[in-house]
């Protein structure tokens, strides 16, 4: 129940002030632990940031899985891969996990991440082949630097209206994985 609480709490300082909020002092006082009980449940930032990774990033992952099988044809799997990322960029969870991959962490953690992310990247493999890409999982991966710079345009709250970002990210997938 304490754990969950951190969690949660993590996911607030992060999404708030990114990885530099992210502090056992801050936690103590969010939570109301001591920080010392803080300890207890976590040995350092790492942990926490690997924690909330192996918690959340399987649950992100779930939705755009769910948002791509409810599709029918490889194309509009491509489509719904890249428009249900984006839908989840104002989402707490999806915050945190922006946050915690733009931070200085030890190589545990980003090796945590880099598996994750992987894992999101195989799930539009299998339409990538299904029009006939030839390294459909480097053409995933190359998908995803679309939607990752999507995101950050998003996060950052740039000029463009998100849902210019999001039409224009679907534009740019759909042309590069069907032209």
């Amino acid at each position: 129940m304490q754990r969950d609480a951190l969690l949660d709490a993590a996911r607030t300082l992060l999404s708030e002030g990114g990885t530099e909020a992210l502090t056992f002092p801050a936690l103590a006082e969010r939570t109301g632990l001591a920080r010392s009980s803080v300890y207890e449940y976590f040995r350092s930032r790492a942990a926490v940031v690997e924690e909330l990774c192996a918690v959340d990033f399987p649950v992100w992952a779930a939705e755009v899985e769910a948002a791509m099988a409810e599709a029918g044809t490889p194309g509009a799997k491509i489509e719904a891969y890249v428009r249900r990322q984006l839908a989840l960029v104002g989402d707490r969870r999806h915050r945190a996990v922006v946050a915690i991959s733009a931070g200085e962490l030890d190589a545990g953690a980003r090796e945590k991440i880099r598996a994750a992310h992987g894992a999101l990247i195989g799930m539009v493999v299998e339409a990538l082949a299904a029009l006939g890409h030839d390294q459909p999982r480097l053409t995933a991966t190359l998908l995803q630097g679309i939607v990752d710079a999507a995101v950050r345009r998003l996060e950052l709250g740039a000029a463009e209206d998100p849902a210019r970002i999001t039409e224009a990210a679907v534009a740019m997938a759909l042309h590069g994985t069907t032209g």
